[in-house]
């Protein structure tokens, strides 16, 4: 219990300390190179919620159809928006519009708000929006990768794992399904919702996510697991995380790449040597010239 309170209060310390003032104004745009067009707060499901809304950011001087990199941010479920963790990867972010990829950061949303599978229909409505209006803004849909972090790894990993199962209740009604991910970057997401030692809490993180304690409801904890989906037909995954993660467990992306391993789908795992749950150390030279050299290889 003592754990869980730990990670739900720096969850929201962590809220508070980088969020405070929050408003749709794009705050991270600086961030990126100059000439990068911005589309900001689209509602991909014709609706009125915040939680519905993307940022389209377009590489300037670039000819033919664009890659995509979909984004999905981090917060335990519980917190944070389309601009988190942007912030703290800067450098990757930048690079990603200089080598010529768009990106699109999602919001979904929040466990509070409604339980899972919420946040995966949001995210797999968002990302159908963005097939259905490709031509619009010049994107390739045969050459999209989806990027995560924590529990945005989560639902990254879900998105990537899952398309190819044909789950009805990972989308909207009337939604396009018809649309694939060719590489997927995890960022120290959880694959187990089991392993997590609140898994006994129904007021941890994950139990807030399924409405219940995993321990309790096994069958919800496991449907919100990413390495329920992995098969042989899923696509590639580059899957990185902090040695000493005290959030989420270096075991969750151990296991993941174990399954892929199994199943014969191409993946790479990164610990970083004394790097925590989030921050700067994963936006240094090395780690961002694999992520750029991944995308490059699946998206290009």
């Amino acid at each position: 219990m003592r754990a869980q309170n730990k990670r739900l209060s720096f969850l929201m310390v962590l809220f508070l300390a980088l969020f405070q003032g929050y408003s749709q104004t794009n705050r991270v745009l600086d961030i990126f190179p100059e000439g990068t067009e911005l589309h900001g707060n689209i509602n991909y499901n014709n609706d009125t919620l915040q939680k519905h809304l993307l940022d389209i950011y377009l590489p300037s001087k670039v000819t033919g159809k664009i890659p995509l990199v979909i984004f999905v941010h981090g917060g335990g479920w519980l917190v944070n928006d389309k601009y988190a963790d942007i912030g703290y990867m800067k450098k990757t972010v930048a690079e990603i519009l200089d080598k010529g990829f768009a990106l699109a950061s999602i919001d979904y949303r929040f466990a509070t708000q409604a339980i899972f599978p919420a946040q995966i229909q949001d995210c797999n409505r968002a990302v159908s929006f963005l097939v259905d209006n490709a031509d619009t803004y010049g994107f390739d849909t045969d050459r999209m990768a989806v990027m995560g972090f924590s529990a945005g790894g989560h639902l990254a990993s879900m998105m990537g794992l899952s398309k190819n199962n044909t789950i009805p209740d990972f989308f909207m009604p009337d939604t396009n399904t018809s649309f694939q991910f060719q590489a997927v970057v995890d960022f120290y997401g959880p694959a187990e919702l089991l392993l997590f030692p609140g898994a006994n809490d129904p007021k941890s993180p994950e139990g807030l996510l399924i409405g219940a304690a995993p321990l309790n409801r096994p069958d919800l904890a496991k449907a919100a697991s990413p390495a329920s989906y992995v098969d042989g037909n899923d696509p590639p995954f580059l899957i990185i995380h902090g040695e000493k993660d005290e959030l989420v467990s270096p075991r969750q992306s151990q296991l993941l790449s174990a399954w892929l391993t199994i199943k014969d789908v191409e993946n790479e795992l990164i610990m970083v040597k004394d790097a925590p749950h989030f921050g700067k150390m994963f936006d240094v030279d090395a780690i961002r010239t694999k992520v750029i050299a991944f995308l490059q290889k699946h998206l290009e």
